[in-house]
């Protein structure tokens, strides 16, 4: 079955961008130019996919008014005869009915935001975006993922090696390569201590997932941090069917957090001509100021 519809967990405080998230959506800082959700949605959209769902939560709005018309916008746009940005602003802005809303009324994790969105999911795979997770890469790594999903029918997660000292930040694979760049995941473990992980593989915001995960996720108890946690629930699915990790290609950058979200604005930065110049300048120049 083709991959349809993919599910964004946007419901977060982003209480590690305080102040700026206050009365802004984190979801809503710019990379470059760009909000960093666009740049997940575009994604989507060039892997295939057909409907966006949000998952949201109080303070929203934002999100909501940056997918729909502005007509204001536009007319002012167009008197001032700026038809670049007139078309850009146009092309943010889906076929009505392609992007759904619905709430996450308590803030009990990944897992509980994912299963919100169970019946406009229905009875098919899925895949989920964390925005959070910026990947830069000259293929998108949903459409990546959707081309490994039609030939091993199972779920997928998305995977990179990460440094043994930061395993705790991340859910850890015990897991057997059966190809160069695709493992057959045997046990995965919430954020564990590095004497404790089975390795440095960690899944990022990236996953396919067959509709079996809402069973699961509605039944499950609450785990780390008194919420329900994917990992768990993936954990219980691997019981009946296979999971596999896909080391896909590309840069990936935590927004998330403040130096990962600096980095890859800079990063995408250089890939603009208009500014590669500028930058790689005040790069040298930033450069002699630390060795100093």
């Amino acid at each position: 079955m083709k991959i349809r519809k993919a599910v964004f967990p946007v419901a977060g405080l982003g209480t590690r961008f305080l102040p700026a998230t206050k009365a802004m959506a984190k979801e809503m800082l710019p990379v470059v130019d760009k909000p960093i959700i666009q740049y997940a949605v575009e994604e989507a959209f060039a892997a295939g996919i057909e409907y966006i769902i949000f998952v949201t939560g109080r303070g929203k709005k934002a999100l909501e008014d940056h997918f729909d018309r502005s007509f204001e916008l536009e007319v002012a746009l167009k008197n001032k005869k700026k038809e670049e940005l007139l078309r850009q602003v146009k092309d943010l802005v889906p076929k009505t009915g392609t992007i759904i809303y619905t709430r996450q009324n308590e803030p009990l994790g990944l897992g509980h935001a994912i299963w919100c969105a169970r019946d406009i999911v229905g009875d098919e795979p899925f895949a989920v975006l964390l925005a959070d997770d910026l990947i830069q890469s000259e293929t998108p790594v949903l459409s990546q993922m959707v081309d490994k999903f039609d030939r091993l029918r199972a779920s997928i997660v998305a995977v990179m090696e990460v440094a043994d000292d930061q395993t705790d930040k991340y859910g850890i694979l015990d897991a057997d390569a059966i190809e160069e760049d695709v493992v057959r995941i045997k046990n995965m473990i919430e954020k564990p201590e590095p004497e404790k992980a089975p390795s440095n593989l960690a899944i990022i915001g990236r996953y396919i997932l067959t509709p079996k995960i809402f069973d699961i996720l509605g039944r499950i108890e609450a785990g780390a941090g008194n919420e329900i946690q994917l990992t768990d629930a993936m954990k219980q699915l691997l019981t009946n069917q296979p999971i596999f990790g896909y080391k896909f290609q590309g840069n990936r950058f935590d927004c998330g957090d403040k130096a990962g979200f600096q980095m890859a604005n800079m990063a995408f930065a250089m890939e603009r001509p208009e500014m590669k110049e500028k930058l790689t300048e005040f790069i040298k120049t930033m450069h002699l100021n630390i060795d100093k």
